[in-house]
């Protein structure tokens, strides 16, 4: 079997990490296992590409799903194409994953945004936290055009050190449209090491930042009448890295927590 009971939380197994953690143990969650599936290490080929379309076929876009390392963040852009009317897409992650395809126009961790926004029509705009100017200077023009930045440079500007976020940042997540659903993607990578262990050069967002970011749009979209499309998590550390994964494992409980206790998700 590839799926247990179908319920609100996915875990994608590409690597078996997640056998490490604990944060799922006491929630019902469903399991799509694809260690065995070749052709899915950061790209995704034609073929894996379709056998993960079936592996999720019975699941809606609107749970959350852990979806492994950030080598597997593309399985974001397979998750989307399951909404079926128009939605906006909130990003965090340390990097813009809007890089031009490399090989064939495969589908890859790197460039699972740019193909979204090409392809998928009910993609109507990206909000993008985390990355670095000289990183969104090279994303093409066109793509900018449905972009919303808010840098890592714009929140180390704007970074007090005090509870709760600055005014700034708080204004630029309130003005997220609640006119649409909202589809929230993590990456840990956007997160420090301290709060993180990642296969990717990491940023350097705390984890009570990253909560207080998500606790300000949940209460945005609640007191605005805005539903929650779904909401994916990736960012484990390869096993072969030799992580022990407690710190990624507790990283997924508290955002976990603050997910299930503050988003109001469509119906």
């Amino acid at each position: 079997m590839d799926k247990t009971e179908n319920s609100g939380i996915v875990i994608m197994d590409f690597s078996g990490i997640y056998e490490e953690e604990q944060f799922w143990k006491e929630e019902k969650v469903s399991w799509v296992k694809a260690r065995d599936l070749s052709g899915t290490n950061c790209y995704c080929d034609g073929e894996a590409f379709e056998v993960l379309r079936e592996k999720i076929a019975e699941f809606p876009a609107g749970g959350i799903h852990f979806i492994d390392s950030g080598n597997y963040h593309y399985m974001s852009r397979i998750w989307l194409e399951k909404l079926e009317k128009p939605f906006c897409l909130l990003v965090f992650d340390n990097h813009t994953d809007m890089q031009p395809p490399a090989f064939g126009g495969l589908l890859s961790c790197g460039g699972w945004i740019a193909s979204a926004l090409e392809e998928l029509e009910n993609l109507k705009e990206v909000i993008l936290v985390g990355p670095d100017e000289a990183a969104y200077d090279q994303v093409d023009m066109v793509l900018k055009k449905k972009v919303r930045f808010l840098s890592r440079e714009e929140l180390e500007w704007h970074r007090s050190g005090e509870v709760g976020l600055p005014a700034a940042v708080e204004c630029f997540f309130k003005e997220i449209p609640v006119e649409l659903p909202l589809y929230i993607s993590i990456d840990k990578d956007i997160l420090c090491k301290k709060d993180a262990s990642t296969t990717w050069s990491q940023g350097d967002m705390s984890l009570e930042e990253l909560k207080s970011c998500l606790e300000t749009v949940f209460l945005h979209l609640r007191e605005k009448g805005g539903k929650i499309a779904g909401v994916d998590i990736c960012g484990e550390q390869n096993q072969e890295e030799g992580a022990s994964g407690s710190v990624n494992d507790r990283a997924n409980r508290e955002l976990l927590d603050v997910i299930k206790r503050g988003a109001v998700f469509e119906e």
